[in-house]
């Protein structure tokens, strides 16, 4: 499938096994990966954070074929997930960056439409959460207001 915005379709990659199973060299119990999640959640990494700590430092590849949950499953079970998801607000930080350079560079208008593009993106997927229950219906796209998330 090609990009929204562009003519390319996109970087190949490798692909996960059809049928995940455990490896049979972990050494770490689903009740234990759990409890590393549940760490890692209070000291505010995100999913995708999380995710890398535990492959690279603890030697788990998958944590949904160990758990039959994913990392952000285990953290909305433990009401540790983040008010807004992760790909909405890696969004937010793109446009307060984009923004931040149209301030000092104001005739760069490839910058422009690109701030075009990711407001355009950030208000698809703020619909598509509404309708889905993820975030609350009054939640309100409001440029000024974003600055709280970007953090």
């Amino acid at each position: 499938m090609a990009r929204m915005y562009s003519r390319r379709k996109g970087k190949s990659g490798s692909k996960r096994p059809v049928d995940p199973k455990a490896p049979v060299w972990i050494g770490h119990p689903a009740k234990e990966v759990e409890i590393l999640v549940t760490k890692f959640a209070k000291d505010k990494k995100s999913a995708a954070q999380i995710g890398l700590v535990l492959r690279d430092k603890y030697g788990i590849p998958n944590v949904k074929v160990i758990c039959g949950k994913t990392i952000s499953q285990i953290m909305k079970a433990k009401d540790l997930a983040p008010e807004i998801p992760s790909d909405l607000h890696a969004l937010i930080r793109k446009l307060l960056e984009v923004k931040k350079h149209l301030e000092e560079n104001h005739k760069d208008m490839p910058a422009k439409r690109g701030l075009q593009l990711t407001e355009s993106k950030i208000k698809r997927l703020v619909k598509y959460y509404k309708r889905t229950g993820v975030l609350p219906i009054t939640w309100k796209y409001d440029a000024d207001s974003l600055k709280l998330y970007g953090n």
